[in-house]
């Protein structure tokens, strides 16, 4: 049965075609994953198939009750009370304020409460915990027909048996789920290096050729020493008439050159060099001390207690489920003012909001990036170029990026501007694959220090250097990565006993720095070394 179509759909944004759409049906029992580069249209198809975005041609018709879950809507919850229970959000119902993975939920919640046939999601998994992640999946699975927009790959994988890509403003189909896609899409680069090897070979050998025919050219119409008038003149004739020949075969290979369909080299991503020399870095071995930090909103305690330190240069992310007090934790640490707080003087903190509060629209995306930088324009190019923001992008203005393209622009900003510490909120929201792991080489590179949000398992793996886990009201630091994390608690009791004791030196060494009168540079010297000893 069709559930919904769309034809002849085109949509401009300015002069730029950004889709460009003869037929798009969908039917009962298609779980279509929609996949592309950020910017390439994904949330663009998606409002328009929902019919709340109006193409410049074309038309769209629903067959169906339809749902669609909006990537940055702010919704009042309207959902009933089963499904908020199945959500958990039945005891959040009067909540002051909301998460970024609770609002994700409330939007979910609200989709689904109107038992659509058809569910058009975008995004739904951002902000999600892994009890989150898991309530969507067992969401989706129970609708037969969906579109999903998601930079997961478990759940394109699970759940799909369609990709569609956008790419370049048109559509292709595929069969199957995300890995089968990727498969295919493998083949096709692998055609496109074989292609592009072809290429360079045919245009050297053709190049090659032209100047061989021309330097034999050169030399047909002398004649040889000794030669009498006559002959010379019947000489010349004759090498005048097999220049011409050679010419004319020179000419015929040079329009073959000419003529040969052009191939792009792969690209490779540009090394970036932050000065971080230009933001007057701290030297303080440790850039923030947290001493006994209780809070929370309104009556609601969400951490009591919690003492930490992050050292300079380090990568941190804070891990845990929704609602644990992440989000406010980094409000705490960049405001600066709690008594239980504690920064170096020449700690310059930038924050990465998920409302990309820090970006003005009406600018263009250099020009939001240089708005205040201190390095220069080629090293804030470069960085664009890195997440994958190239050429005549850099002049897009901010007001029709994409989410994912918007985290982008702010990630970069930040990394040019003065900051020497970053907080990070959620910096894989609305990221492709592809932009993932470009944003994950950025941070890698990036010489200051980090502290991050993320619910991505493979992203704090690929960055963290230490954690900060968010259990039971309490926080937990742990030196090393998810994946360290989960060696250690696999460890017998009688493995890794040493440095068991060295990382309880350090809780020590970290509860004494924070504490009034302490001889902070024999600690910190301290601290060094037990970090060497386990590095």
């Amino acid at each position: 049965m069709l559930l919904l179509e769309a034809n002849q759909i085109e949509k401009y944004y300015g002069d730029r075609l950004i889709l460009s759409v003869p037929t798009f049906k969908v039917y009962q029992g298609d779980r279509i994953g929609l996949v592309g580069r950020n910017g390439s249209g994904k949330t663009t198809l998606l409002e328009i198939l929902a019919r709340r975005l109006t193409p410049d041609r074309g038309q769209v018709r629903h067959y169906c009750p339809l749902a669609y879950i909006r990537q940055f809507s702010a919704e009042e919850i309207t959902a009933d009370r089963r499904l908020l229970e199945e959500l958990a959000l039945s005891n959040k119902v009067n909540q002051p304020t909301y998460s970024g993975g609770e609002l994700t939920r409330i939007r979910i919640a609200n989709a689904l409460s109107y038992e659509p046939v058809l569910l058009l999601a975008d995004e739904p998994g951002a902000n999600l915990d892994h009890t989150g992640i898991r309530l969507l999946k067992e969401k989706l699975r129970s609708l037969e027909s969906f579109i999903l927009v998601s930079h997961d790959r478990t759940l394109l994988d699970e759940l799909c048996n369609k990709i569609v890509e956008i790419q370049e403003a048109t559509l292709t189909w595929y069969e199957g789920n995300f890995t089968a896609y990727l498969l295919q899409k493998d083949r096709e680069l692998e055609e496109q290096r074989r292609a592009y090897e072809n290429y360079v070979q045919e245009k050297r050998r053709l190049e090659a050729t032209i100047r061989e025919r021309m330097q034999k050219s050169s030399t047909m119409q002398k004649p040889p020493r000794r030669m009498g008038p006559s002959e010379a003149r019947l000489h010349k004739a004759k090498g005048r008439a097999k220049q011409e020949k050679v010419h004319r075969a020179a000419k015929t290979l040079q329009t073959r050159l000419e003529q040969l369909e052009a191939v792009p080299r792969p690209q490779k991503s540009p090394e970036v060099k932050v000065d971080l020399s230009l933001t007057d870095p701290p030297e303080n071995p440790i850039l923030l001390r947290v001493h006994n930090l209780t809070f929370g909103y309104g009556p609601k305690v969400l951490v009591q207690g919690a003492s930490f330190h992050i050292p300079r240069g380090s990568k941190t992310a804070l891990w845990g489920a929704n609602g644990t007090g992440k989000t406010t934790l980094l409000n705490l640490l960049f405001s600066g003012t709690h008594e239980r707080i504690f920064w170096v003087p020449k700690a310059k903190l930038g924050y990465l909001h998920q409302g990309f509060e820090n970006l003005d629209p009406r600018k263009s995306v250099l020009e939001n990036v240089m708005e205040s930088s201190v390095q220069t324009e080629t090293v804030a190019r470069t960085i664009l170029a890195r997440l994958l923001l190239r050429g005549d992008e850099v002049h897009k203005p901010v007001a029709v990026l994409s989410g994912g393209e918007k985290v982008k622009v702010s990630l970069a900003k930040l990394c040019v501007s003065s900051a020497n510490v970053l907080l990070l909120d959620e910096p894989t929201n609305y990221l492709d694959l592809a932009s993932r792991q470009a944003v994950e080489g950025v941070l890698q590179d990036y010489p200051g220090t980090v502290l991050f949000v993320s619910h991505d398992q493979a992203f704090v793996n690929a960055v963290a250097t230490q954690l900060l886990i968010f259990e039971k009201g309490t926080i937990r630091p742990f030196m090393g990565n998810l994946e360290a994390l989960k060696n250690k608690e696999e460890k017998g009791p009688d493995q890794g006993l040493t440095e068991m004791i060295r990382k309880m030196r350090l809780a020590e060494l970290s509860q004494r720095l924070a504490e009034p009168g302490a001889d902070k540079a024999a600690l910190e010297a301290e601290w060094e070394r037990i970090i060497k000893q386990l590095d």
